[in-house]
């Protein structure tokens, strides 16, 4: 039940988020749009309105997560799961209709927020990355922690801001994966 309203609670800030933005969103409104109480947001939420933003958009992006694991399931190798990664959350950022709007209305807000949140993002991706990592042949030296670690930091940046690469281009994404995600984390033969 805790988890449920809680969940509920998280739900309705989104929904906030997505109708009034970050800065204008007030726990008021949230608990308006889930239907409990001021008291019952800052039960589950002490921190008030920067909490529940900052879990907000963990929840989102643990949500994102989900949706790219079922996207990437059917990956050959640890290469390919990462090119199918970096389409897939190229594409859906793109189409992710509040984070767009974020990013037009409010762009030093949403940056902050995935700022701070960076860490966590980070923390969600090398979860993800960890039985791959630990399936692959690493390369001397490297760990699956820091692999991990310098992975889902590339898999940030080049998704925020992809420079030269096209990717939307699937040849240029296994191009990508290759030379700059891949070179020098796993051994060469995997890596083809």
């Amino acid at each position: 039940m805790a988890g449920d309203l809680r969940e509920l609670i998280l739900e309705g800030a989104y929904d906030c988020i997505a109708r009034h933005g970050m800065a204008k969103t007030t726990v008021e409104d949230v608990a308006r749009q889930a239907q409990v109480s001021r008291a019952t947001v800052y039960r589950y939420f002490p921190g008030g309105k920067d909490q529940l933003l900052r879990d907000t958009v963990t929840w989102e992006a643990a949500r994102f997560f989900g949706q790219l694991a079922a996207a990437t399931a059917g990956a050959a190798d640890f290469a390919s799961l990462l090119e199918e990664a970096l389409l897939f959350a190229h594409r859906a950022v793109g189409e992710h209709a509040v984070l767009q709007k974020m990013l037009q209305s409010e762009p030093a807000t949403l940056l902050s927020r995935l700022t701070i949140g960076g860490d966590r993002l980070v923390r969600l991706i090398k979860v993800w990355l960890a039985p791959h990592l630990a399936a692959a042949q690493l390369c001397p030296g490297v760990t699956v922690d820091g692999a991990g670690d310098y992975l889902a930091r590339m898999m940030l940046s080049f998704i925020g801001a992809q420079g030269q690469w096209d990717l939307d281009d699937r040849s240029q994404v296994a191009a990508l994966v290759r030379t700059e995600f891949l070179a020098g984390i796993v051994l060469r033969e995997q890596t083809p």
